[in-house]
């Protein structure tokens, strides 16, 4: 076993801030974006509609899709300081923050981005877990019937997901990951169509498109208050990616400018997402109705065949894996650099030891991010077994970070980097635009708050 005191190894030329060469594209880059983005969120959105009804469930969620890039396109501006294609690289949103808006932002906008990324990884485990149920459940109901007592508990399934993805967390980073984006977004469009198709097919065999223009029919005006806040909050989960979109943004190489090529990724990430959103939940809405499920492909409002809801179950699963991982990176990164500028002495922190196993490649390992990687992925899974609910945490989720990590930032940000004069029409626009966004999420969050507390007292 060989010891190598480094952090990074390279094998040739670099970038202008030292790096080895980026290579990223606008495709991969959208691959990433649209494993991120097509997630669990996309699940939720029948139901979202059925909450919101035929005019402001669609309107809803192309709202958000203009918001999301509009949002990306000021963030995709603030990865080069000063100068948006030769000025120092800000590699992640926090050192973005910090760049342009000091270090009183910084701990504010990394709490609340670690929190949300972490959030993501216990939302993927729930998530993860149902879909494997769901495929012992259509199993269960085709040879016993669709009123069998087909019980399965989550808990054995979450610790299974957790394993999985600890495994998977020894991949240094972003740019190791790109075949693991590319896998999980064929997963992606292979459950989102299958969604779509059996939406589209249920609403044929109905002979009728289910569903009002005010929505679900709640006993009180408040209940229907609260559901309409928590479909918002599902909503503005399923859309932003600013979280992770520095990250993705700092694998692309250049020329073109990285700013140019993160924008055509964008258009490309949301298009297609949009298409899908609106697809799978307006159908799923035409074909339940009132009765659309919390999650489309697990709660069964579909029973046959049920060897393709399993097939679509084995997507969305193999999409989390995938998906987790992109969310997880930036934290595991952070903690990286944390260390090793904190402990620049320490063999544990710094050293990478070579491990040759039988049959398989040599591999580098540190043993901090053996130790660090295996309690986060222990963690995120503990949280999920104590909140094993679906719509109530994504809707908690998406309302906690929408304005402050979608909007606020992006668009302070965004001033310093253009030097927006105070008062000017962009500067009244963009204030106007998170004064709304801000109105949004905080309705969003207090309804998502009240979903979660009914749920676990309930």
């Amino acid at each position: 076993m060989a010891v190598h005191h480094s952090l990074e190894v390279t094998d040739g030329g670099c970038d202008d801030d030292g790096s080895p060469p980026r290579t990223g594209t606008a495709w991969t880059c959208a691959a990433h974006i649209i494993t991120a983005v097509i997630g669990s969120g996309v699940l939720s959105l029948a139901w979202s509609v059925a909450q919101l009804g035929w005019v402001a469930g669609p309107a809803c969620m192309l709202c958000f899709a203009v918001v999301t890039y509009v949002s990306a396109s000021l963030l995709a501006d603030c990865y080069r300081s000063q100068d948006a294609e030769k000025g120092p690289r800000n590699r992640s949103y926090m050192d973005a923050v910090r760049a342009y808006l000091g270090k009183k932002h910084t701990w504010a906008c990394g709490s609340l981005q670690y929190l949300s990324l972490y959030g993501c990884g216990v939302a993927y485990t729930i998530t993860a877990a149902t879909s494997m149920r769901a495929i012992l459940k259509a199993n269960c109901y085709h040879a016993r019937g669709h009123d069998a007592p087909c019980a399965y508990d989550g808990s054995y399934y979450m610790l299974m997901f957790g394993g999985m993805q600890l495994l998977l967390s020894f991949i240094p980073g972003f740019h190791d990951m790109a075949w693991l984006s590319v896998v999980a977004a064929i997963m992606s469009f292979s459950y989102a169509f299958i969604g779509l198709g059996l939406g589209l097919a249920n609403t044929i065999s109905n002979g009728v498109i289910k569903g009002s223009i005010t929505g679900v029919p709640m006993k009180t005006p408040v209940a229907k208050v609260w559901r309409v806040s928590q479909a918002i909050g599902d909503i503005a989960f399923a859309y932003p990616y600013s979280l992770i979109l520095l990250e993705i943004q700092d694998t692309l190489k250049s020329p073109p400018a990285e700013n140019k090529t993160m924008k055509k990724a964008s258009i490309i990430s949301i298009m297609v997402t949009t298409f899908f959103y609106l697809c799978c939940g307006c159908f799923g809405y035409a074909a339940f109705g009132s009765d659309a499920p919390g999650n489309l492909l697990t709660g069964f409002g579909f029973y046959e065949p049920y060897w393709l809801i399993d097939f679509a179950n084995a997507c969305i699963i193999l999409h989390l894996l995938g998906g987790y991982q992109v969310y997880s990176q930036p934290i595991y990164q952070f903690a990286d650099r944390y260390f090793a500028e904190r402990y620049p002495g320490s063999g544990f922190v710094n050293d990478f030891h070579t491990v040759k196993l039988p049959l398989l490649p040599a591999y580098r390992v540190n043993l901090l991010r053996v130790c660090f990687r295996t309690l986060y992925v222990a963690s995120t899974t503990a949280v999920a077994l104590f909140f094993p609910y679906f719509n109530e945490v994504l809707a908690l989720l998406g309302a906690l970070n929408f304005w402050p990590l979608a909007i606020y930032f992006p668009v302070e940000m965004y001033f310093i980097q253009r030097k927006v004069p105070r008062w000017s029409t962009r500067w009244v626009v963009l204030q106007g635009f998170s004064a709304v966004c801000l109105l949004v999420s905080a309705f969003a969050l207090v309804g998502s708050v009240q979903g979660v507390i009914s749920q676990k007292i309930g």
